[in-house]
């Protein structure tokens, strides 16, 4: 493969390049957001190496630092250009106006990052320390788990599994808006996330590091050659090599695991790179300008092009402190002779006295040559004091370029000053192009006035490596969005379901090969043709309770197991005969009479028997939780919390399937009564967790009891507006739908997913995001059980 050498130069913008990305439309074309607050679209011309501006967005109030590209759709067939920004939203644009054609609000502090997904999903990360998922304009998903900024975002093409990397310095994978792995390894912020296949990933880091990654959480590899923070990292056409760019001035191409090539840019941050279909790389960067760069020798600039480049390269001043050269002393320096031995590497810097000037040059190897980069001023160990050069900023001279950090976690923002300018004057204009408060105005001045005392002639200050954008290494927010948790709309309970069957007592015995009850549907089945079905199935507007029981069976049980626990736990035969009044009392679940305080007492106490004893406890709670007497005091507003923590660590991946299976069930009852309902309404992010966590158990009745309790949240949802509590509901449900349960537990699944489907075009298309069309064509292809093949056809049909 040929080198990389620049193609052409796309100058417009008036500040830092920000962000880049390869456009849809028109083919070839290139997109860039800038500090400016504009994005621009650039169109290839006839040449092949040259673009020309096409299209100026705007609309937001602070700089771009995001963008991605939202795919073709029937109401956008040209795609959607998207772009993230310091003023917190996210702005949407089409090809047919500067003006955003729908603006996303939700994060509380800067968008700096975008990915876009399958069937209009998109996410976001921001400096609020959140991920936010977005469908159809609505928020539908908050990802929380970091703790600072999430500065990286990746959608996986596994269904349902999204990355995020964070200032935190970890990398998180998410399936159904949790957390399933957390990747450890960087060392400082991590930047920028790239996708390879279905198990593979990249991140890079301010650690100067890149990492290969595999979705079980192996770090296969790590990439060195980068002297400063990493920015961003793109995959090439090919699938497996990438280029990365930083802080460091470079661009560098890595091909078969090596750094290949490095390319070093008249900039001193490279912001950002992406890749092009045809193989090109565009970037941006602290100059303002965007550059492609190309290995087909038909599209590479003209010469005049090069020399200018060049020129630019060879004139550009580098502060020593921002290079990390380490003391560099005068008299240690070769001169330009040693430029006569060959580098050992690409992109090797080397460093050479010529007369009164250090000079840097950089080692291509494809051109076999030194090429000179910049001049070096100041030393690692000097204050900001003016030497015998100027700082070029935005095509002017000064003595100084400073940077001036207004608001911790906030990028410095640069201030030049001439030592023949009056203070207060270069103070205000500061203040009035960064749209700053007048408070900062004596603050500025004074800064500029303690920084230049005694100062007579021109030079630029030393800059100290540090992230302009995440300060000493990593980037802490002042403040973090607290969002409530999802509220569910209530919903009535109706009368027993024929979903939950009936079966005898023996959940000791319960295994992934025991009897699972038998279920009707309790409707007329639609005769077998050709046809469609009619639809018996869904929307189900009433929950499903497990109400068939052997209460002597679990009394005798909990008898059997008195005999053997520790004698402190033990009941004596008074306390067991209140709890067989209690069992008495409410296990028909009607209203009836009340229980005792005392006897819900003893069965607490029983609840707190040791783990491989206490499952015909859980199963007395089962029945008695319907009663409206028992879950008014076990669900209220003040023990609701407490009661439910204990019940959910019963279901812990720890606990034996017994408890876990029957604490679902339990679940499922706690609907019935309205202190019920709003408790799991509040608590349906943990209770989902936990359901999440028993996924993968191939367990017939355990996987029926966690189906239902899906449902059972699907029929409450069904006429709420949350579309977050919704998406959430619906990324279990797929999740376990992939996972390809028993027939039973499956058909509960789809009539889930249809019921919130039904009337919700949101719901309709957070399922197909989820990419589950697959697994439910699969069930509508099945011969048997009819109900399955007919229900997953209707819910076939409303995907397609």
């Amino acid at each position: 493969m040929s080198s990389y050498k620049l193609s052409c130069t796309l100058s417009g913008h008036e500040m830092d390049v920000r962000a880049v990305a390869a456009a849809i439309h028109p083919d070839g074309a290139i997109v860039t957001g800038s500090r400016d607050r504009t994005t621009r679209l650039w169109v290839p011309q006839g040449d092949g190496k040259s673009y020309q501006e096409g299209h100026c967005m705007s609309g937001h109030n602070n700089f771009i630092s995001a963008i991605c590209i939202m795919p073709p759709s029937d109401k956008y067939p040209n795609g959607l250009i998207v772009t993230g920004s310091n003023d917190n939203n996210i702005n949407a644009y089409s090809l047919e106006s500067p003006l955003p054609v729908f603006t996303l609000e939700g994060h509380a502090n800067t968008v700096c990052t975008l990915a876009a997904g399958k069937f209009g999903t998109l996410l976001s990360g921001s400096w609020d320390t959140t991920a936010k998922v977005w469908l159809n304009q609505r928020n539908v998903m908050t990802l929380k788990g970091h703790e600072a900024a999430v500065w990286a975002v990746a959608l996986m093409p596994t269904q349902g599994l999204m990355l995020t990397g964070s200032a935190d310095k970890n990398i998180k994978l998410w399936r159904a808006g949790k957390c399933e792995r957390t990747f450890t390894g960087h060392s400082d912020c991590v930047r920028a996330l790239a996708i390879l296949s279905e198990i593979e990933f990249l991140s890079a880091s301010n650690d100067t590091t890149v990492r290969r990654w595999l979705t079980t959480g192996e770090c296969t590899h790590q990439y060195h050659g980068h002297t400063n923070f990493i920015y961003s990292i793109s995959v090439l056409p090919n699938g497996q090599d990438f280029v990365t760019s930083g802080e460091d001035r470079t661009v560098r191409v890595w091909q078969g695991g090596e750094n290949t090539q490095t390319l070093t840019l008249p900039a001193q941050s490279v912001w950002c790179v992406a890749t092009l279909i045809n193989g090109d790389i565009v970037t941006g960067s602290s100059d303002g300008m965007a550059r492609v760069y190309t290995s087909n020798p038909d599209r590479v600039g003209s010469s005049e092009a090069l020399d200018l480049y060049n020129k630019q390269l060879a004139s550009f001043t580098m502060p020593a402190k921002a290079q990390a050269f380490g003391g560099i002393k005068m008299e240690d320096l070769p001169g330009k002779k040693d430029l006569d031995k060959p580098g050992t590497r690409d992109g090797q810097t080397k460093l050479v006295r010529n007369g009164d000037i250090v000079e840097a040059f950089s080692w291509s190897a494809a051109d076999g040559e030194w090429t000179k980069i910049g001049d070096v001023v100041g030393d690692t160990d000097s204050e900001a004091r003016p030497s015998t050069s100027r700082v070029m900023y935005e095509g002017k001279e000064y003595d100084y370029v400073f940077d001036v950090d207004i608001e911790e976690g906030k990028a410095p923002l640069k201030l030049p000053y001439n030592i023949s300018d009056d203070p207060w004057r270069a103070a205000q204009t500061f203040i009035h192009k960064h749209d700053l408060s007048q408070y900062y105005l004596e603050q500025v001045a004074n800064f500029i006035v303690d920084n230049t005392k005694g100062v007579t002639l021109g030079g630029p200050p030393v800059v100290d490596a540090v992230d302009p954008f995440t300060g000493a290494g990593r980037y802490i927010p002042g403040s973090t969005a607290d969002p409530n948790l999802p509220q569910i709309g209530s919903g009535g309970s109706g009368p027993s379901d024929p979903f939950t069957g009936g079966s005898r007592y023996m959940p000791a015995a319960m295994g992934a090969s025991g009897a699972a009850p038998q279920v009707q549907t309790g409707v007329q089945q639609p005769a077998v043709n050709n046809h469609t079905p009619s639809n018996p199935f869904f929307p189900k507007t009433s929950i499903v309770r497990f109400d068939t029981a052997n209460p002597q069976a679990m009394l005798g049980k909990v008898k059997e197991f008195n005999d053997v626990i520790d004698a402190s736990m033990q009941m004596n035969e008074e306390t067991f005969g209140i709890l067989q009044s209690f069992v008495n009392v409410t296990g028909d679940g009607t209203q009836g009479d009340s229980p005792t305080s005392q006897q819900l007492d003893v069965l607490w106490r029983l609840l707190q028997w040791p783990t491989d004893k206490v499952f015909p406890a859980i199963d007395i709670l089962r029945l008695a939780i319907r009663h409206p007497a028992v879950n008014q005091h076990y669900c209220n507003t003040k023990d609701g919390e407490e009661f439910l923590s204990h019940l959910l660590g019963l279901a812990s991946p720890s606990s034996p399937p017994a408890n876990r299976m029957l604490v679902f069930r339990t679940l499922c009852n706690t609907f019935a009564q309205q202190d019920g309902r709003q408790l799991m309404a509040t608590k349906m992010d943990n209770i989902l967790s936990t359901v999440s966590e028993s996924v993968a158990i191939k367990n017939k009745n355990m996987n029926i009891a966690m189906a239902t309790l899906l449902l059972n949240f699907a029929v409450e949802l069904h006429t709420s507006n949350d579309v977050e509590a919704k998406s959430q509901c619906l990324s279990v449900v797929s999740t376990m739908v992939a996972s390809e349960p028993d027939a039973e537990a499956s058909f509960r699944l789809l009539v889930a997913m249809g019921t919130l489907m039904t009337g919700d075009d949101n719901s309709v298309a957070i399922v197909r995001s989820l990419d589950v069309l697959a697994y439910v064509s699969k069930l509508a292809a099945s011969k048997e059980p009819a109900k399955v093949r007919d229900c997953a056809k209707l819910v076939a049909q409303m995907l397609n």
